[in-house]
């Protein structure tokens, strides 16, 4: 098993534009198949060292991640993160 971590800090950090991007991740549940488990969250503390969206899947193996890096509707999102977001960081381990 494969834990696939995000971590999102947002070009405009307001309470509204959160909540677009974690609703925007949501929408994959059920549409990326691929995904085991799957949770979005948003920070409240909005320090400077913040990330603004966590979001954590796991999924089966390496087969698993590359079809959840090449599937359609992962990639219109990964599309609306990158216009959205200053900077992401990922972290891709074994569990």
């Amino acid at each position: 098993m494969i834990k696939h971590c995000i971590m999102i800090k947002l070009k405009d950090r307001s309470e509204d534009v959160k909540n677009a991007v974690k609703q925007k991740l949501l929408s994959m549940d059920g549409k990326v198949t691929m995904m085991r488990e799957f949770e979005v969250h948003a920070d409240f503390i909005g320090s400077e060292r913040s990330y603004d969206i966590f979001l954590s899947c796991t999924l089966d193996d390496e087969k698993a991640l590359d079809d959840y890096q090449n599937d359609p509707y992962h990639c219109e999102i990964k599309a609306y993160i990158k216009e959205n977001a200053e900077s992401t960081i990922a972290v891709d381990s074994y569990i």
